[in-house]
């Protein structure tokens, strides 16, 4: 094998597991060339990889058309292998358009991508549940290499932003907080209430907030320990959350970009399983995932998450 195009065009969380597991194969495989397709709105990110030769743009926002589009600019492409990390039939059908040899999809495809593909990858072994990106790691015995993470994920750096001097302190008296989340029954409501306290009982502290939506804490924090980019573009956030510091946050791609990245990193579940989508790998000491009572964001107090930051940050 020579040539490989990955599918797998959102989301931001899925993207980066997928670029951990795809680094692995570069590593090993310096030879080899590959591509990526990607929605318009995450390419920078896959871009900023060094191993993806090429990015691929699915133009969603286009709709039809501009799927129709994609397939025939892949109908035109050759690769020794195809890997379908999405497993939807979407992607399915991406796959089906490539002229390649080998076209591998996930053991747990729906909506009848299966059907597109001449092979599948072994499930994980073991009971379960398994991380999301175990699932993943099972594509690097595709191409004959052992399925392993490296840390940190290797991206190039892009534009010195102005507030990056923010950053240049103690990252563990350092901060970033992302309020959001996809969907909000994950968003925990307690981030205020927590960076009030961070404020009041890590001496030097500074705190980052960062988040799709524009937000604002419910107390006049310091100007001089408290940076708002919140509502930032994309690019910036990816930026920010690979900031030396400590990141903390709900279930979310960012969350994981920080953990792949190799800060330390809090992350907060409620309804989904910190297991299969937390910070990975689970047992790393720069690694914790505090988790609601009863799986309910509402009834998980600051007080818990703020023992269990210090904990983090106590660990060599």
């Amino acid at each position: 094998m020579k040539s490989l195009l990955v599918i797998k065009p959102s989301s931001l969380g899925d993207i980066v597991h997928g670029l951990q597991v795809v680094q692995t194969v570069a590593r090993a495989r310096p030879d080899l060339k590959i591509c990526w397709v990607v929605r318009e709105r995450f390419a920078e990110l896959v871009r900023a990889a060094p191993f993806v030769e090429e990015a691929i743009i699915f133009r969603r926002r286009e709709g039809w058309l501009g799927f129709l589009r994609l397939l025939w600019e892949l109908r035109g492409r050759r690769f020794d292998a195809v890997w379908d990390m999405q497993g939807l039939l979407r992607s399915g059908l991406m796959a089906a358009m490539v002229p390649a040899r080998e076209k591998w999809g996930r053991p747990d495809a729906r909506e009848g991508a299966g059907f597109f593909y001449t092979k599948r990858v072994d499930r994980p072994a073991g009971a379960g549940p398994h991380h999301a990106i175990e699932i993943l790691l099972e594509f690097t015995r595709t191409a004959g290499v052992e399925p392993t993470i490296e840390w940190p994920l290797a991206l190039k750096r892009g534009d010195v932003l102005a507030w990056e001097k923010f950053f240049a302190g103690d990252p563990r008296s350092t901060f970033v907080i992302f309020t959001d989340s996809r969907g909000k029954r994950k968003e925990w409501r307690g981030f205020s209430a927590l960076m009030k306290a961070i404020l009041e009982t890590v001496p030097g502290s500074r705190i980052a907030w960062c988040a799709g939506r524009r937000a604002v804490p419910s107390f006049a924090a310091p100007e001089e320990r408290f940076l708002n980019l919140t509502g930032c573009p994309l690019d910036e956030m990816i930026a920010l959350v690979r900031q030396p510091a400590i990141f903390v946050g709900n279930d979310s791609g960012p969350m994981h970009l920080s953990a792949a990245c190799g800060n330390r990193v809090l992350a907060i579940f409620g309804p989904s399983d910190a297991r299969r989508f937390g910070p990975y790998p689970p047992e790393s000491t720069r690694h914790r995932a505090v988790v609601a009572p009863g799986g309910r964001l509402a009834l998980l107090e600051p007080g818990a998450v703020l023992a269990a930051l210090n904990e983090l940050r106590a660990r060599p």
